[in-house]
């Protein structure tokens, strides 16, 4: 499975094009549709991705939903998307499935936060008991909300007996404010932090695939072509799907 930042398929090289290419935040450009495809491409070796700031459909994306998209490129059957931010029909932020697997049940969980427009994508693979809960989430940058949005997740997933958390936290995954979620579920922070910002110079592991104990993981990795101003994070484990 992948998780990925894909900034609505913008493609930041350097701090500079923050600046230099801010303009790319509110208008379509051709080159977003090849990087797009890139990212499918990279996409299609997995069997789930969960993304976090995939357009919608505003202005900046020519009025394309890039979690269609990107399911359609990659040859993934099924997809669902969650629209937590619009800044009018200029611009929208949303979280996204990817999936070879069809989901039994799909949830929208608005985060808590001062500023709204984060959130919580929860899905179910197979049945109450021998299935996977997938949640997929984008947290805040600032550390009170983030403090607040674990709790909600911890909460939501205390009683998940095999569950994936996956997405940007904006944070070490050994954060204090992430301590909740592994005293309150069985999610554990991993063994090795990967980093994955900035995408050109990866210092900060920020994006993170939370995996219960009862998971058996083979292998983690991160994705090392910079597709976006994050690089893609991904694992490998045996699903209980049947």
């Amino acid at each position: 499975m992948l998780s990925f930042n894909i900034q609505a398929g913008a493609s930041t090289r350097r701090y500079r094009d923050y600046v230099t290419r801010s303009w790319t935040q509110v208008l379509p450009h051709p080159e977003k549709r090849s990087n797009l495809d890139r990212i499918a491409e990279a996409a299609s070796e997995f069997d789930i991705v969960g993304l976090q700031e995939a357009d919608p459909g505003s202005l900046r994306s020519a009025f394309l939903n890039q979690t269609h998209y990107l399911a359609e490129q990659s040859g993934m059957p099924f997809w669902s998307h969650q629209p937590n931010r619009r800044v009018g029909r200029l611009a929208g932020s949303a979280n996204g499935l990817l999936s070879r697997y069809e989901p039994v049940e799909v949830h929208d969980h608005p985060l808590p936060g001062r500023i709204p427009g984060r959130g919580a994508l929860w899905v179910r693979f197979g049945d109450e008991l021998g299935g996977l809960v997938l949640v997929i989430s984008h947290l805040s940058l600032g550390i009170q909300a983030r403090v607040a949005q674990v709790s909600f997740l911890a909460e939501l997933l205390a009683d998940a007996p095999r569950v994936v958390l996956m997405g940007d936290f904006n944070c070490p995954p050994d954060a204090r404010e992430m301590q909740p979620l592994y005293r309150h579920t069985r999610l554990s922070p991993g063994t090795q932090p990967i980093a994955t910002f900035p995408s050109w110079r990866p210092s900060r592991a920020i994006d993170h695939i939370l995996i219960s104990d009862g998971l058996a993981v083979t292998q983690r990795w991160r994705l090392n072509e910079p597709l976006s101003d994050h690089l893609g994070v991904a694992a490998e484990l045996r699903l209980p799907l049947g």
